[in-house]
């Protein structure tokens, strides 16, 4: 028996798949390891109602989301803040972004 009383769960992350309300959807990805946030964006279809193009905005993991817009983004993928700061970001990005996916990257 494992000593550990409350095992994690098990979260399996899939593709994110939406209907896009822009011809050319709005992501945001924050955090350090770009490659890696681009992956989040497999799954999202290429072509519906002809070809489209991403808009993807980048920022650094430590830059605040306040100064965007409401709705501003379709997609936000923001790497995990800190415990003192994750109130502020979760409440920035569901403000900002349609929807939104906090990892750890």
């Amino acid at each position: 028996m494992s000593s550990n009383p409350s095992p994690r769960a098990l979260v399996r992350l899939a593709p994110i798949a939406s209907q896009f309300n822009r011809r050319n959807p709005k992501i945001l990805l924050g955090g350090a390891h770009q490659p890696t946030l681009l992956r989040y964006l497999d799954g999202w279809p290429r072509r519906q109602y002809g070809p489209h193009a991403f808009l993807i905005q980048f920022i650094n993991v430590d830059e605040s989301l306040e100064r965007f817009g409401n709705d501003q983004f379709d997609l936000a993928v923001i790497q995990a803040p800190s415990a003192e700061h994750a109130e502020g970001v979760i409440r920035h990005l569901t403000r900002i972004a349609r929807q939104g996916l906090i990892t750890r990257c």
